[in-house]
């Protein structure tokens, strides 16, 4: 006698079968990742900024943490909007990923044309570092904040101050310092923290808010001189620098930070994987000996948390930009 099976038990079975293989062909495609393909981090500003300093720490051992190859690729260019354009038309998945900064969130407020929706086009993946900024000048222009303030004061626009292009963390800094002094003076952006920090020891720009990984080595060579800091608290690097709240300009801190970002769409398991092995990464003693020893300190959270960290700091962002008045041409 030959058994026939029970019609809808077949279909049943066809279905729980199709199901089965489909969860674990996706279940072996996530497990692949990033199987030995490399993954590039697309840097927005030029090398030697205190972004491409904090994405490079963190690619030379991302890399053998996920069994590749991450190289870092800088895109340099209307305060980090080109390169984060480049980010968010990449594919999704998880093969090119953007290293932006705080001032990443301050575009959509100053470029109404942007190709790209700061929110909405980007998966946040983690903030990596916080950073101090570090307001200098070159040796000789001023005796300290109160001098610059009293001598800005008294010649409204006589002055000029450097940023790492509009809208970048450097010119919020500057911008929340200059609004909380009530002082006047012009904004001249250029590609780069070098650049910008070239032309300070030129004394051809006044002053600047330059990220304290990038800028410590010329404080300690006497080619720049620092007058405060532009976070809330002291640097561990120059512990005997005061903040510019304390330094007499209440309401002038800033936080830059440096953050990792995928494309929209990018599966979460690699979005999670990512944010884990950078978790990791920043809080390895060694690494974080190096950054204290750069005047960073890691920063990292979930990407759920950093998701909605970024709507906030957006919206701060925005009233910074309209109460400075900042336009872009």
């Amino acid at each position: 006698m030959t058994f026939a099976p029970h019609r809808g038990l077949g279909r049943r079975l066809f279905v729980a079968g199709t199901l089965a293989a489909l969860a674990i062909g996706s279940a072996h495609a996530q497990g692949d990742w990033p199987r030995g393909q490399s993954i590039r981090l697309i840097v927005p500003f030029t090398a030697g900024s205190g972004t491409d300093i904090v994405a490079r720490l963190v690619a030379e051992r991302l890399g053998p943490a996920l069994q590749t190859t991450v190289v870092v690729e800088n895109k340099p260019g209307a305060g980090g909007t080109l390169g984060a354009a480049q980010v968010a038309k990449a594919p999704a998945d998880g093969y090119t990923l953007l290293v932006h900064s705080a001032g990443h969130l301050v575009n959509p407020s100053i470029y109404p044309n942007l190709s790209y929706d700061t929110l909405k086009d980007f998966a946040g993946i983690t903030p990596m570092a916080s950073l101090p900024n570090v307001l200098v000048t070159s040796p000789g222009k001023f005796a300290d904040v109160k001098d610059l303030v009293a001598q800005v004061k008294a010649k409204p626009g006589g002055f000029n101050y450097a940023s790492a292009g509009n809208g970048s963390a450097t010119h919020m800094n500057a911008e929340v310092f200059r609004l909380a002094a009530g002082i006047q003076a012009q904004h001249v952006p250029f590609r780069g923290t070098p650049e910008a920090m070239t032309e300070v020891m030129g004394g051809r720009i006044d002053w600047f808010f330059a990220p304290m990984v990038s800028a410590l080595p010329l404080i300690k060579d006497g080619k720049l001189k620092a007058l405060a800091v532009g976070t809330g608290k002291r640097s561990s690097v120059q512990p005997d620098l005061p903040t510019t709240v304390e330094a007499g300009v209440p309401g002038s801190e800033y936080l830059f930070w440096v953050g990792l970002f995928a494309p929209a769409k990018t599966p979460k398991p690699v979005v999670d994987r990512v944010q884990a092995e950078v978790a990791k990464i920043m809080a390895a003693p060694d690494l974080k000996d190096r950054l204290d020893k750069l005047g960073a300190e890691p920063f990292t959270m979930p990407s759920a948390q950093f998701d909605k960290f970024l709507a906030d700091e957006t919206a701060k962002s925005a009233r910074v930009v309209k109460a400075a008045g900042i336009k872009v041409d």
